[in-house]
């Protein structure tokens, strides 16, 4: 049963996970087993829950105990749950930007690429991604379209982030990543001996169009998309095995790296 915990004081030390450490702190670098990431919303917290994320607390105002809360902090089992007037939630930073309900959770243990790489068919590579709410919203595009995985360079930003996670509406709990150490020529040789074709995203003249027959119906497909604003590496592009382009119209040079990462995916997706 969860403990109900009222909150008059917005400095308690119980806060800080939720309002006062830095992404970092979260994330707990030199001790990964001691990480925590927050899902915001009743959406976010039952995906991390039914994909096995382990609550540590959650904070809501008063008026969800009486609502959709109850029935997530009986989920929760035995974790505080932090409550109080809204007027004094408000003042926490970052509170009124959510949905009224969040959760802390420990951080899942890291996978590698070689757990999802044998039973995938459609894959996302990620290079340089950087804006978190890019990031969310390319892992809701992967979930929403048959993607098997995303594989991420280390100079990615964080999945769990907090907005990251918020803007996926937890997808980022539900579609398996794994960070690649070794990119781009590391994680390429890897995707080849999986039998992977990759196909980079690239504003290339030479390129292929995005539907090019060439493209159909390939069976194990990876679709690299590179860092907002410069794309690609030039290295990450020439070491592909294709590289393909979103026809544009009325003069229009690209599109945002997360909506042709939903078009990738979507003219990529499996077809049995």
């Amino acid at each position: 049963m969860a403990r109900i915990v009222q909150i008059t004081d917005i400095s308690a030390p119980e806060l800080d996970v939720y309002a006062r450490l830095t992404q970092a702190q979260l994330r707990s670098r030199l001790e990964p087993e001691k990480g925590v990431f927050i899902a915001e919303s009743v959406k976010a917290i039952d995906v991390a829950l039914r994909a096995g994320c382990r609550p540590v607390s959650l904070l809501m105002e008063e008026r969800h105990l009486r609502g959709q809360g109850a029935a997530l902090a009986e989920r929760c089992g035995d974790v505080p749950v932090y409550t109080a007037p809204r007027q004094v939630l408000a003042s926490l930073t970052g509170y009124t930007v959510n949905r009224g309900i969040l959760c802390a959770m420990a951080r899942p243990a890291p996978r590698r690429a070689e757990d999802i790489l044998p039973g995938a068919k459609r894959l996302a590579v990620l290079e340089g991604i950087v804006d978190t709410t890019n990031l969310g919203a390319i892992f809701r595009s992967a979930a929403a379209l048959g993607m098997d995985g995303v594989l991420l360079s280390a100079s990615c930003c964080d999945p769990l982030s907090r907005r990251a996670v918020r803007v996926s509406m937890g997808t980022v709990l539900q579609v398996p990543w794994a960070i690649l150490d070794d990119w781009p020529e590391g994680g390429l040789a890897m995707l080849r001996n999986y039998g992977f074709v990759t196909v980079a995203l690239a504003l290339d003249k030479r390129a292929l169009d995005i539907d090019d027959a060439r493209l159909a119906g390939v069976p194990k497909l990876a679709a690299v998309l590179g860092t907002e604003g410069d794309g690609l590496s030039p290295s990450a592009v020439a070491a592909c095995d294709h590289t393909a382009r979103i026809p544009m119209a009325n003069g229009v040079d690209s599109l945002n790296v997360a909506a042709a990462a939903a078009v990738a995916f979507w003219q990529f997706r499996r077809r049995e």
